[in-house]
């Protein structure tokens, strides 16, 4: 990718420009998160480069993962999301500005089952296949490893049984594909998760508008996993079920205009534990209760 000559293709002074993956395994959840923000697609998600949103003033690019970093450094975009590994890797000088806290993966380092390298200092003088050539070389450089390196574009997991590397400096999220292709990992070189980087000058001209999508994608984070109890509790037995009951900062409680001295009772509390809290709920005399998604959380 060619870096723009100017600032001027950037977006104008009244409207945020948003990079988001246009491919990848991180580009559906990415594109589900901006759904769920509010910041829908007003194209119908139409595949254009640049796509407008509901929000007059934001618009998205969709980009290459490994060129939003570049992109966002330019002022091509003001805002990006990509992973941590590509922003490493291009070098590009943004500023991280929230975790999305998905597409967890480790850059790792993987040689054929039947090698008999057992470390990365074995790899001195070998040749490593890799998608990361500058993450790559800063690593074995750092451990005075003497090591040639050949950028693939893809299948890097396949290049020690072609012949073409002794080792692969790889991303895995659950180690299937290693395994499947008979590699094993000598060395972890970094965790990555998905981030917002943001063009320094942007933060400083656009702040309030930036804060703003912030805001909403955190909100969405914050939701994730969450789900929304509401039920009726004879007062009575309020003190059992509050006992049973956890929540963000407790639960709500509000009267109910009933003859029979209920009480309605509102909490937030984690999905995975629905399924055991409703029956402990039950026997502690909670009634009529309703399970809700949550979309959004703001603090």
């Amino acid at each position: 990718m060619s870096k723009p000559s100017s600032r001027k293709h950037g977006p104008g002074p009244g409207l945020v420009r948003l990079a988001i993956p246009n491919k990848g395994r991180i580009a559906g959840p990415i594109n589900d998160l901006i759904e769920k923000s509010g910041l829908h697609l007003a194209d119908g998600g139409e595949r254009r480069l640049i796509t407008r949103t509901r929000d007059p003033n934001v618009e998205i690019l969709f980009a290459r993962p490994i060129d939003i970093p570049e992109y966002v450094a330019s002022g091509v975009a003001d805002l990006g999301i990509t992973g941590r590994d590509m922003v490493m890797e291009r070098g590009s000088t943004v500023e991280e500005v929230l975790d999305l806290q998905t597409g967890r993966a480790t850059l790792v380092v993987a040689v054929p089952e039947e090698s008999g390298i057992e470390a990365v200092a074995d790899l001195d003088g070998a040749t490593v296949a890799t998608e990361f050539p500058a993450i790559t070389r800063s690593f074995f450089a750092e451990r005075g490893v003497a090591v040639t390196i050949v950028t693939v574009g893809g299948a890097c997991e396949a290049t020690p049984h072609l012949g073409i590397a002794d080792a692969i400096v790889d991303l895995s999220s659950s180690g299937t594909t290693l395994r499947t292709n008979h590699l094993r990992v000598i060395e972890e070189i970094l965790t990555s998760t998905t981030i917002l980087v943001a063009n320094p000058a942007s933060l400083a001209t656009k702040r309030e508008k930036i804060d703003e999508i912030v805001l909403a994608l955190e909100s969405v984070i914050r939701a994730k996993g969450q789900c929304y109890l509401m039920m009726n509790v004879h007062r009575s037995a309020l003190a059992d079920v509050r006992e049973v009951l956890p929540g963000l900062s407790g639960p709500t409680v509000m009267d109910v205009a009933s003859d029979e001295n209920l009480v309605a009772v509102h909490a937030v509390v984690m999905e995975e534990r629905v399924y055991q809290l409703i029956n402990q709920l039950k026997r502690a005399g909670a009634k009529d209760i309703l399970v809700m998604p949550i979309e959004r959380i703001i603090r």
